[in-house]
């Protein structure tokens, strides 16, 4: 990691803590720190599940119980289980509670006056820019991949949301049941893989990866949520899966696409795929691609995997 680069962020990061006024107890003004503030925001006017909370905010369980109960103690919010599962428990902000919330958001936008009053326009129009660019850059570091089972529920809803997708998007419509698409065994190890991302918690995008013995890398089902598009997640999965593949010894890397998905054909271009002949009869498909991907050394334990040659790695259906 680049030492100057270490040192700017610091640097930003002091500047932005002192400026918006979060080292003290009084957050804006009131009688409150910055947590119990942004916790009364956060929870907003219809409620929110606890647990959902912590994962949105990134926080220990045990803090956010600190917190709840000093807001609790303060008539702000009410913390009750679900009738349905007592475990589960939702908070909401009491009428005393919404009252503070609405006067944090004056505060806030107050202190969003006072930073940029004192530039010129266009001083203004650069630093609203580069906060813009900051916020969607932060937000793309906070997005995690994980390996999950094809019938979790987060890889569920992301393949629900992808057939959605393409069947509007698909000039012919789409029918799962015509498509040539991997069977759940074949995104589980050894055979493949199903990469699952999260922002927030919350599951916003999927890609899979079919490693068949003798035969090149594949890559099915890759899909990102329209609310998190922006944020490189394709370029990132396309780099994990690449690399994924190179680890179980494979030197081809395929995929097909239909010809709607003109940005996806895009960054397949600007990431190194080829486009080759047909490899297999996918009926959604207009497009093959295949990159040839660097194989980590061998070792006696693991051997490279003879793959064919014109190909490509499918991230349509």
């Amino acid at each position: 990691m680049d030492a100057a680069q270490i040192e700017q962020v610091r640097r930003f990061n002091r500047t932005v803590t002192e400026r918006v006024g979060v080292l003290h107890d009084h957050y804006l003004g009131r009688d409150r720190p910055v947590g119990e503030a942004r916790l009364l925001w956060e929870i907003g006017e219809q409620g929110q599940d606890v647990r959902r909370l912590r994962q949105r905010l990134g926080l220990d369980s045990g803090y956010v119980s600190r917190l709840l109960r000093s807001l609790e103690a303060d008539g702000l919010v009410t913390v009750q289980p679900q009738p349905e599962d007592r475990r589960v428990r939702t908070v909401r902000l009491t009428d005393a509670g919404l009252a503070e919330r609405a006067a944090l958001d004056a505060r806030s936008d107050e202190l969003a006056g006072a930073l940029l009053g004192p530039l010129n326009t266009a001083q203004r129009a650069r630093l609203v820019a580069a906060m813009a660019e900051v916020d969607r850059l932060l937000t793309a570091a906070t997005v995690t991949l994980d390996i999950v089972d094809p019938h979790h529920p987060d890889a569920r809803h992301c393949l629900r949301s992808y057939y959605a997708e393409i069947q509007e998007r698909f000039e012919t419509g789409f029918d799962p049941t015509r498509s040539l698409l991997p069977d759940a065994a074949e995104l589980r190890p050894p055979h493949g893989l199903l990469l699952i991302a999260r922002l927030h918690g919350e599951p916003v995008g999927c890609a899979g990866l079919k490693l068949p013995p003798g035969a090149p890398a594949e890559v099915k089902r890759m899909w990102v949520a329209p609310d998190a598009r922006g944020l490189g997640l394709g370029r990132r999965f396309l780099a994990e899966l690449e690399a994924r593949a190179a680890k179980h010894g494979h030197s081809v890397l395929r995929l097909d696409t239909n010809k709607a998905l003109t940005a996806a054909i895009s960054l397949y271009h600007s990431y190194g795929f080829q486009e080759v002949a047909a490899f297999n009869d996918e009926r959604y498909a207009h497009h093959w691609f295949e990159k040839r991907i660097a194989a980590p050394l061998t070792t006696p334990t693991q051997r490279p995997c003879p793959d064919g040659e014109a190909g490509s790695v499918g991230a349509g259906p």
